[in-house]
């Protein structure tokens, strides 16, 4: 922790430079000043917001002012997002002013530290307790609560994106909500786009800030990565418009920031990840609800669907619910709107499902929480409707993903009809369905069907969107893969090479998209013996994906399998057996055993490892034999 002295009797100890790119906030910061400097009386006050919205950098910017305009205030800063670190400031308070005992291993710092900042000698101080977020620290026998100290000639800042621990912990005087707004979105943009070699765009950055719902840490970070990667605002939002994954993973990239803790995760989504977790540990329904939610439609999420759901499961509607709800709110992952509905923070539903679906939970979980959408809109919504229509297509890619291709079929085929008859066959719903099925088809042998659908697809998608749009590219990738499993090697190829080209025109390295069409021109390569090739493109591949996606993503371990069948053909036998072994490994752990693509790793690593032990067998009899041999 830093150790600034501000006088000869005052100290200000904050672990934070000074952000010289803060802007604006100025009511809030008069508000902090009116409130907590030099009060009447004993004085505490919680900023209040969902993570990102910039409570640390309008706390540090506040200790920073009294330390240039008010040198009889000591600043203390706290870290709180657990009882380790909220130890560890006391400690280092501690210690930087050498209060007496300090030094005593049978000593309690937090209370020697409490009582310190009590004695009436003093003099003013301002303490800031930063990410105050588990209100069961606090709350619990024991908690952290008893050791905040209280006194007229101290004041205490919170930070918190929790309503109710601000409140408590503010003795219930109301926090000051909305923090986040508009104003840090101009310079924080300039600055990013001048870096990108255009001058500053107006128009790009507002939108951009629009499309990032005016999240400074957001926009923080979305600067940051256009800086390093010399992008301007107009690029970076032409990636967010590809799809929602391009934004989750953007959100969930790593980057440095002013008033960074290095003990709390940096990037956006994983700062809403910590707040779920809490969620969930504080109460169970509430986390089951904010699950269920994210596979909804963000906004006007019908109340009747969440009572229905308590229902079902045994929960009841009143108290209980009420304080579930009350909880999501308090954290600000969902809103009240208008005729009992409920509304969910677009960027933290993307982060919160993507998280669900990828990171923690398995396929049966996933298909749990869809059965059980399904259930609740068709009982209120009706069979047919499109809100209920798209949690049947998550189903069907949930089963997918299980390599349960019958029953993904059966699901596609009804939502693509549906979706034929109400929306249109150009429409870009029903065109996603018509692909996702081909691609089933295609899972299953049945290339003739994927190649009739998949091929009507991709000449809507020419026609409509242009040769060069990502939605055209990856049908034409599908296509190109039906193509290969005709053993029609040379019109795969040109149609893959096409998209390759196509594609790192407007595509990251990284891409998913462009990932899968490095795997299936390996394939390709592969299926005509062109081996040298095809391991050139899976070891491209490999990297690629361990780097975007992780080393164990069903994408790199797909990769992986093939890397290894094609050093298998090169001789290299020792590496494909090493490489497939890890390859099932990983795949009974992440796909399960019985999954399709699991077995088949298995039942080729079977045969190596016999093929294996027969060809040593028969060099022991060979050597055995010339071992009889005279001279």
């Amino acid at each position: 922790m830093a150790r600034r002295v501000s006088s000869d009797k005052t100290l200000v100890l904050v672990p934070y430079q000074k952000n010289d790119g803060f802007v604006g906030r100025k009511a809030i910061l008069e508000t902090l000043e009116r409130r907590l400097v030099r009060p009447v009386t004993k004085a505490r006050l919680s900023l209040f917001g969902l993570g990102g919205v910039g409570k640390t950098q309008v706390a540090l910017q506040f200790a920073y002012w009294i330390q240039e305009n008010c040198a009889d205030i000591s600043v203390f800063w706290v870290h709180v997002s657990s009882a380790e670190r909220f130890r560890e400031s006391y400690a280092s308070i501690a210690l930087a002013c050498r209060i007496a005992g300090h030094d005593d291993p049978k000593a309690d710092v937090l209370q020697l530290v409490k009582r310190w900042l009590e004695a009436g000698d003093r003099g003013w101080w301002l303490m800031v307790l930063d990410s105050a977020d588990d209100a069961q620290l606090f709350d619990q026998t024991g908690g952290l609560r008893q050791y905040i100290p209280e006194c007229a000639h101290g004041s205490v800042l919170i930070t918190t994106r929790n309503k109710q621990a601000g409140l408590r912990l503010a003795q219930g005087k109301p926090p000051l909500e909305g923090v986040g707004c508009v104003v840090l979105c101009p310079f924080s943009l300039h600055r990013a786009n001048a870096a990108g070699g255009d001058g500053p765009s107006d128009e790009s950055q507002q939108a951009l800030c629009s499309r990032l719902e005016h999240l400074p840490l957001v926009i923080i970070q979305a600067a940051a990565f256009m800086q390093e990667n010399t992008v301007t605002a107009a690029e970076y939002l032409a990636l967010l418009d590809r799809n929602d994954q391009t934004l989750v993973d953007l959100l969930s990239e790593d980057f440095d920031s002013v008033g960074g803790d290095s003990g709390t995760p940096r990037a956006v989504a994983e700062t809403w990840i910590v707040s779920f977790e809490q969620i969930k540990q504080q109460d169970a329904l509430a986390g089951d609800l904010l699950s269920l939610m994210s596979f909804f439609d963000r906004q006007a999420i019908a109340l009747e669907f969440v009572v229905s759901y308590c229902d079902r499961h045994g929960y009841d509607r009143g108290i209980r619910l009420t304080k579930a709800l009350g909880l999501l709110k308090a954290f600000s992952f969902v809103t009240a709107a208008k005729d009992d509905t409920l509304d969910m923070h677009r960027l933290v539903q993307l982060a919160t499902r993507n998280w669900l679906t990828k990171r923690i939970w398995d396929w049966k979980t996933s298909e749990k929480l869809l059965f059980q959408a399904i259930e609740l809109r068709q009982e209120v919504l009706g069979k047919e409707d499109l809100d209920t229509l798209e949690s049947v297509s998550g189903l069907a890619s949930t089963y997918s993903y299980q390599g349960r291709w019958q029953e993904a079929e059966e699901l596609g085929v009804q939502v693509m009809n549906i979706r034929k008859r109400v929306l249109g066959l150009e429409h870009p719903k029903t065109l996603t369905s018509m692909g996702n099925l081909a691609s089933t088809y295609e899972a299953q042998g049945l290339s003739k069907e994927a190649e009739v659908l998949g091929v009507q697809v991709m000449d809507i998608r020419k026609r409509v969107l242009g040769l060069e749009h990502p939605d055209t590219l990856f049908i034409m990738g599908n296509v190109a893969a039906t193509y290969r499993a005709q053993g029609r090697w040379k019109e795969a190829e040109g149609l893959l090479l096409q998209v390759l080209d196509m594609g790192s025109k407007g595509l990251e390295p990284g891409h998913p998209d462009t990932l899968a069409t490095i795997v299936n021109l390996a394939l390709t390569y592969q299926a005509q013996g062109r081996w040298d090739e095809a391991e050139e493109l899976n070891v491209q591949g490999m990297d690629m994906s361990s780097g975007t996606l992780g080393p164990e993503h069903p994408s790199t371990l797909t990769i992986m399998n093939n890397l290894a069948l094609t050093w298998k053909r090169q001789g290299r036998s020792d590496e494909a057996l090493s490489l497939m072994r890890r390859c099932v490994q990983l795949r009974q752990r992440i796909l399960g055993p019985n999954h399709p693509r699991t077995r088949s790793s298995a039942s080729t690593l079977e045969r190596w490892e016999q093929a294996s032990i027969d060809h040593s067998t028969a060099d022991e009899e060979s050597a055995r034999s010339d071992e009889k041999q005279p001279g």
